[in-house]
């Protein structure tokens, strides 16, 4: 298995694809759930030589399943939000401080030191329970750069943020962005402004374009960033705008066939997003998740909503 320092210097398609068939031996082997998941595809791993070949695990085992091979007892784990009444995914955390290497080194990639940056999170539906992997993350980069949580304390966090001489980011689930953008119209001066997803129930769904214009012209900037990322995973994907995601070099997003969940499908279609996050040493790195997505041929990706189960065939192995 690969160290995390490892998989964190990542620099060409060669190493990616060494990286990955050497965490999906290890994985295959130690990571129950994942290896009864291939026995009942009838997959064999040793059959497995290419790393566009390997089968994604569902998410949905991380409900159900405790998705896990480290050598110790983990130091966290995080959970997902969920709705009333659903069961949350569980991700076991071995080592926070890969956790915190991971964070920082693909945030760097992106955006340059946290130190330089102040950082504003609006996290209202996050900080109101425990287990969350986004606060966490705000958390830490809070601690590098400085800046602050906030509830709905909007007069406040728009003081502070007032003050602050240095370059900004005003973190933020989709609703609180919006009822602030509409309360308060607020021109942001060496702000970014990065949305994290999910209206959690508060308010109506709206395309996604829709939504980056209304905050674009309430708060005086010319894009949204957002942040992708989920409890399942390490690693996250940041966009600097129009929806068009990038992965740090240890991670990768394909899609598949919505019928067929190992038919992988060129760039350009749309389907079920897979996520390869070698960072996800002691868990799953190998996830098949519940987003609707596009790869394009660079390897940048769009999300394009909840993949709709109604409409979906194809392997429930182990799932339901």
């Amino acid at each position: 298995m690969p160290s995390i320092g490892e998989i964190l210097n990542i620099n060409s398609r060669a190493a990616f694809e060494k990286a990955a068939l050497d965490v999906f031996r290890e994985q295959a082997e130690r990571c129950e759930p994942y290896r009864d998941y291939l026995a009942a595809a009838g997959i064999a791993p040793a059959e497995i030589v290419h790393a566009a070949d390997i089968p994604h695990m569902p998410i949905e085992l991380f409900k159900s399943r405790r998705v896990y091979c480290g050598e110790a007892e983990p130091e966290i784990v995080f959970t997902s939000s969920t709705t009333s009444g659903d069961t949350p995914s569980r991700h076991y955390v071995e080592h926070l401080e890969n956790y915190r290497r991971t964070l920082r080194k693909a945030f760097t990639l992106f955006y340059g030191e946290p130190e330089r940056w102040s950082f504003y999170a609006l996290l209202p539906c996050y900080l109101e329970r425990e287990g969350s992997s986004l606060v966490w993350m705000a958390d830490d980069l809070i601690k590098s750069g400085g800046g602050g949580f906030f509830l709905t304390e909007h007069e406040e966090l728009l003081r502070r943020m007032a003050v602050e001489t240095k370059p900004k980011i005003l973190l933020g689930v989709s609703y609180a962005l919006l009822d602030l953008a509409e309360e308060y119209r607020p021109k942001l001066e060496n702000t970014v402004v990065m949305e994290t997803g999910g209206m959690k129930g508060r308010r109506r769904e709206m395309p996604k374009e829709e939504m980056h214009a209304v905050l674009c012209e309430a708060f005086g900037v010319e894009k949204i960033h957002s942040e992708y990322g989920m409890a399942e995973l390490t690693s996250q994907a940041y966009s600097k705008g129009d929806g068009i995601f990038r992965t740090p070099p240890w991670m990768r997003v394909s899609v598949r066939d919505f019928n067929d969940p190992f038919e992988q499908l060129p760039a350009g279609q749309r389907g079920g997003i897979n996520i390869t996050d070698l960072a996800n040493l002691h868990s799953c790195a190998f996830i098949e998740t519940q987003d609707a997505g596009v790869v394009y041929p660079d390897g940048s990706f769009s999300v394009l909503g909840r993949i709709d189960r109604s409409q979906t065939r194809g392997c429930n192995l182990l799932v339901d």
